[in-house]
């Protein structure tokens, strides 16, 4: 008899930490550590930069790319994208024939950068660009029938739908009907049967072999931009009139494809990081507005996009005016862009309040529940308003680490927002609701997901979507943080904060290196602003560091925090540069905590 291999010794968890506050599992991130050495000595790397880069999966012959990414090495050909030459061509002969194109996007941060894109893109090779954002509440998301017909009255004959579009089947058959041409752009996921249009490019195509489904619809945009001047070129439309270069508006591409928090690798990955190199020269009169109504002063990073310029361009969509964020975005007026500027930081205000409001009320609804063990928590709440229930469900994802679903009830239906974890996909699972009966409308992607469910149906949609999302778990679900070594305080400096720079810009799949700064004993700590935890920690040498919990006040590693004090703990989290009066000092993000044993 052939014996069995051995079973793998079981990883243990780092610094014995089996159940954080938050209820996580520390784990140090997988990683070679002959090939993290290799790394670090053939690129003449610091050390921690080469257990970074192992641990991202990244080998030597990818390392130097990664690095340094660049769209020579990494832009594919547009034409490879099914339906993409076909939209191309049709563009380009709207271009050179004057006919006003009509631009139809989505009201978040990747329909409105998608939309600012192709306008500036179109109006800078001479054409004549309609865009429509629809409103949040008076007519959803996606393309409307009377919406698109009102672009036909103005005598539009062209329509390019982005960040939606893939499943609006009944609107783009009426469009149809009415003799509207639809080219759609999209990147969300799609189903066995196309809607009625010219052209669809979305590289989730069921029949598409695209390698880059992970591009979010601004990073499509820009590759129908390329094909779209190519075609342009080949036909002479430019001996008269300067070409554009489209690598100025790739601050407004890294700006989108951050916020859709779609993975930093690959394409996506050069995209952001020679976007962030365009948006440091302040080159968009919107986004330089934004930047200094949000008070940025440093050179922007993908943090500032993702948590400081993105829900202030949100803020429009959600509790403001639809349009405000592709109208900053492609304004050359920095007079209208400061104006602009200021009202979306107005409506990011009043979308905090609204949030807090509403996510304290679905908190309440979810601990007064009994936990029933099923992967899928759902809040439902008369007159929440729409604009917040996708911010709310994230929060209640990264709070309870499991998918949350929140619902704004209003008469007999709700409109839902959904935000999952790594691992289960839960677009797949409210398209397959829909399909079968048990919503009204719905889609999304593996992250995220959107829909339009009755008010009776919420029991079945939750048992529909948990069941679908159980059969994606092996084994039992146990929540997971990763984190990149060990500290002490006194080695949380500048020094080594701008040396993991090397390895940004960070995001989805590319995550900020994380640490655990061991043993730190908590010197001081209070709540600030809107419930953060302010730390002051002390390491074994006597130095000091300063570190916040964001929005942790009323959570349990709040109050550990709070209770901690002159006691020494575990902390994880990441580094940042904090400058303050001139002084440059490191505060640590702190996202877990563990008892000190």
């Amino acid at each position: 008899m052939t014996a069995l291999p051995p079973a793998p010794a079981p990883v243990q968890p780092f610094l014995g930490v089996e159940r954080s506050l938050t209820g996580r599992r520390w784990q140090a991130a997988a990683g070679d550590e002959r090939l993290a050495l290799t790394l670090s000595q053939r690129l003449g790397l610091p050390e921690v930069i080469g257990r970074v880069l192992a641990a991202r999966g990244v080998g030597l012959d990818d390392a130097a790319d990664f690095l340094s990414p660049t769209l020579r090495a990494f832009l594919p050909d547009p034409g490879h994208l099914k339906d993409m030459d076909k939209a191309a061509r049709r563009i380009a002969a709207s271009v050179q024939s004057g006919e006003t194109i009509g631009v139809f996007g989505d009201y978040d941060v990747d329909g409105a950068t998608s939309s600012a894109l192709l306008k500036l893109f179109l109006e800078a090779a001479g054409a004549t660009v309609r865009v429509h954002i629809p409103d949040r509440i008076a007519e959803g998301y996606g393309p409307n029938l009377p919406a698109l017909l009102r672009l036909k009255d103005e005598g539009i004959g062209l329509v390019v739908t982005v960040d939606c579009g893939t499943t609006a089947y009944a609107p783009l058959a009426g469009a149809a009907a009415a003799g509207l041409e639809i080219i759609v752009v999209d990147h969300h996921e799609a189903e066995p049967a196309l809607p009625e249009c010219y052209a669809l490019v979305n590289p989730n195509r069921l029949d598409e072999d695209s390698p880059h489904g992970h591009l979010a619809a601004v990073g499509v945009a820009f590759l129908l931009a390329v094909a779209v001047n190519r075609d342009l070129k080949t036909a002479g439309w430019y001996r008269n009139r300067p070409a554009p270069d489209l690598l100025q508006w790739l601050d407004v591409v890294a700006l989108g494809t951050v916020c859709d928090v779609v993975p930093l690798t690959g394409v996506n990955r050069a995209l952001v990081a020679q976007g962030l190199k365009v948006m440091a020269r302040r080159g968009n009169a919107g986004l330089a507005a934004l930047a200094d109504v949000a008070g940025i002063k440093e050179r922007p990073d993908a943090y500032h996009l993702g948590y400081v310029l993105g829900p202030r361009v949100n803020a429009g969509g959600r509790v403001g005016e639809a349009a405000l964020g592709t109208r900053l975005l492609s304004s050359d007026d920095p007079g209208e862009a400061a104006d602009i500027a200021r009202q979306l930081d107005g409506f990011n205000r009043d979308r905090q309040e609204i949030e807090a409001a509403v996510l304290l009320e679905a908190i309440e609804q979810v601990e007064g529940s009994p936990d029933d063990g099923l992967p899928l928590l759902l809040a439902a709440g008369e007159n929440w308003h729409p604009g917040v229930i996708g911010i709310v469900a994230g929060r209640l994802k990264e709070r309870y680490n499991r998918p949350a679903c929140v619902v704004a009830l209003e008469g007999a239906e709700g409109k839902g927002s959904g935000r999952s974890v790594a691992g289960l996909d839960l677009g797949a699972a409210v398209i397959a609701a829909r399909q079968a009966g048990i919503l009204k409308a719905g889609g999304g992607h593996a992250m995220a997901a959107g829909f339009t469910v009755a008010r009776d149906r919420l029991p079945d949609f939750r048992a529909f979507v948990a069941e679908r999302l159980s059969a994606q778990i092996a084994g039992e679900l146990v929540p997971v943080l990763e984190l990149d070594g060990a500290l002490d305080v006194a080695g949380c400096t500048p020094a080594l904060v701008e040396t993991l720079k090397q390895v940004g810009p960070f995001g989805a799949a590319n995550p900020e290196p994380r640490f655990a700064v061991v043993a730190a004993r908590i010197v001081k700590a209070d709540v600030v602003g809107s419930g953060h935890v302010r730390l002051i920690l002390a390491g074994s040498g006597g130095q000091r560091c300063k570190a916040i919990a964001f929005r942790s006040a009323d959570s349990e590693l709040g109050h550990f925090l709070l209770r901690a004090q002159g006691s020494a703990v575990h902390l994880a989290g990441t580094l940042r540069v904090d400058t303050w009066q001139g002084n440059t000092n490191v505060q640590l993000v702190v996202d877990d905590a563990a008892p000190a044993r």
